[in-house]
């Protein structure tokens, strides 16, 4: 895994999801103090080459830029190519955030989503063009907002949820929450507790792929593991 600095949610969600299934090697982004926060994502993404040698010489099944933000600069279609170089460069299947959970969203025949966004509004637009270019109906975006500004890495999982139920959406709604900061574990099952959503988050669809190229088939994404028991225990379908 590939992470951004500051990122408090990817690596303790990232390794319940993937439970003993699958050891986790991460390697952070360079800190790029200073620059404007678009100048900081293009960096991130410009980095992404050199990062591989991060893992140089260690045996790898996957690998993964466990980061959504940078990659909303690009279009769906040079995120795959991107993606798609890494892999043919590293010899390791390699796929941003972004392109695990477009793979997850197909897996699970996905057309239409609520997009639940952190970001600052300008990327939060950036991100919900991207997923409309990627072929999805976007019914919906919910903003949500740490108290002191917009910020995944912020957010507590009390903020996540009450911003989300005060939106008032369908009981069938699939809910996409983007952003691999985002503390989303502990909101799967109040979200989906007496409905019947389905809700993915970043970390969910890359723990997906991650591990459905580790063992060589797609796992359930609802049987991936997390807390106490599997996401098909905590209510609302499972995937």
């Amino acid at each position: 895994m590939i992470v951004a600095p500051a990122n408090p949610s990817a690596e303790p969600e990232l390794t319940r999801l993937l439970g003993s299934r699958a050891d986790m090697h991460v390697a952070r982004l360079p800190v790029r103090p200073g620059p404007s926060l678009a100048d900081r994502l293009e960096g991130y993404n410009a980095a992404l080459p050199a990062m591989a040698g991060a893992f140089e010489g260690l045996r790898l099944d996957a690998m993964v830029m466990a980061c959504c933000e940078p990659r909303y600069l690009l279009g769906p279609d040079e995120d795959r190519e991107q993606c798609a170089e890494m892999t043919a460069a590293t010899g390791v299947p390699f796929a941003s955030a972004t392109l695990a959970t477009r793979e997850a969203l197909d897996h699970v025949r996905v057309e239409d989503i609520v997009l639940v966004s952190p970001y600052q509004p300008w990327v939060t637009e950036l991100a919900e063009r991207f997923w409309k270019t990627a072929g999805l109906n976007v019914t919906r975006v919910v903003q949500v907002r740490a108290r002191d500004g917009y910020s995944s890495y912020a957010l507590t999982p009390s903020e996540l949820i009450s911003q989300v139920e005060l939106a008032e959406l369908p009981a069938d709604a699939v809910l996409l929450f983007t952003g691999t900061g985002l503390p989303t574990l502990p909101v799967l099952g109040p979200l989906t507790s007496g409905n019947d959503r389905m809700l993915l988050t970043s970390n969910l669809c890359v723990a997906w792929w991650a591990l459905s190229r580790a063992v060589g088939r797609h796992v359930t994404l609802g049987r991936l593991p997390y807390r106490r028991g599997p996401l098909a225990a905590q209510g609302g379908r499972t995937a």
